[in-house]
């Protein structure tokens, strides 16, 4: 009997510790609250991507407007350019010499051949 004792007195300190060890809560996974300082800084970089957004935005809006403006500026010196091109064919379709001599014997102007000066050209 002394064995049987012996046995039940050592197996009895196992079932404690087992049973200790299943009586150990499990932790159970609670989803963590965002804090202030978490939404603050969130909320921070909202706003600051929104402030970016619109100065990029308002910056392409900005280039366009230059990049038109200069568009414009472009054509109207075209333009210029065209205009001054006819006017110069102009002068020198008028001033040709055959031309003038015809307008001066019209007014009554006469030619003097030996009140003429010849002047160099360009």
């Amino acid at each position: 009997m002394s064995n049987l004792a012996r046995k039940q007195q050592y197996l009895e300190p196992q079932r404690q510790q087992n049973t200790q060890t299943k009586q150990q809560p499990v932790p159970v996974h609670t989803r963590r609250s965002i804090t202030l300082g978490e939404k603050v800084l969130g909320a921070l970089l909202v706003a600051f991507i929104a402030i970016m957004a619109i100065k990029i935005i308002s910056t392409q809006a900005a280039i366009y407007k230059v990049n038109r403006d200069i568009q414009n500026q472009q054509s109207s010196i075209q333009s210029q350019i065209k205009a001054n091109n006819d006017l110069q064919t102009q002068v020198s379709d008028l001033s040709q010499y055959d031309r003038i001599k015809k307008k001066a014997e019209k007014l009554g102007l006469k030619l003097n051949e030996n009140n003429v000066k010849v002047v160099e050209g360009k």
